[in-house]
């Protein structure tokens, strides 16, 4: 990391475990991160400003710091055993909380808990409550358990009867139409649909 300054991101992801790490900042912060998470020799580390710079030997004095020799002697050598690593708790002891999928139980009590919310209104809007109820459903989603998005059947097991009494195809129909307007993103899985809101949106 020492040839890259100024923001910089690292990604670091693990197929087996299903983590996955981004962090961004400075090079100097996220080099402490990564080295503190034993991950120096793993995932990319990318330059994501123009102020960024990679210096090479070969540049004049005025375009760049010299860089002296490396000295392997200073390089610290850290041995882990396979799998002794534990990158959740690294990431909770940075204030990193991992995400959490709510199941429809959860988001059901959340939801009966709120007042209820005033009308969407708008000229494209085909059911104010329903929409009014969907926002505040996918605001629990992302404030409460950092989740981006809800599938279509969580959505209905949690909340049908605030969503229009809506099931199976015409919710599905609905989600769908939404998204068109830009309300919802959409995100693709093996095991269905999944729907998010625009940022946009969830702030109007």
């Amino acid at each position: 990391m020492n040839n890259l300054s100024g923001p910089v991101r690292f990604l670091f992801r693990s197929s087996d475990n299903e983590v996955e790490i981004n962090l961004e900042g400075d090079v100097n912060f996220i080099s402490e991160v990564v080295n503190d998470l034993g991950l120096q020799n793993s995932g990319w580390l990318l330059p994501i400003a123009i102020k960024s710079r990679i210096y090479s030997s070969s540049q004049s004095g005025n375009e760049g710091p010299e860089i002296p020799e490396p000295d392997p002697s200073r390089i610290p050598i850290i041995r882990r055993s396979i799998g002794d690593l534990d990158i959740t708790d690294r990431l909770v002891n940075f204030g990193l909380h991992p995400a959490t999928t709510p199941n429809p139980d959860q988001l059901r009590g959340m939801l009966e808990e709120l007042e209820e919310p005033l009308p969407v209104q708008g000229p494209l809007v085909v059911d104010p409550m329903a929409e009014a109820w969907l926002k505040e459903l996918l605001r629990i989603a992302v404030q409460q358990f950092g989740a981006t998005s809800l599938s279509t059947e969580t959505l209905e097991m949690a909340a049908s009867d605030y969503l229009g009494d809506r099931q199976d195809l015409e919710l599905e129909l609905w989600l769908e139409s939404l998204f068109r307007m830009g309300k919802l993103t959409k995100i693709h899985g093996g095991e269905g649909d999944s729907w998010g809101p625009s940022p946009r949106w969830l702030n109007a």
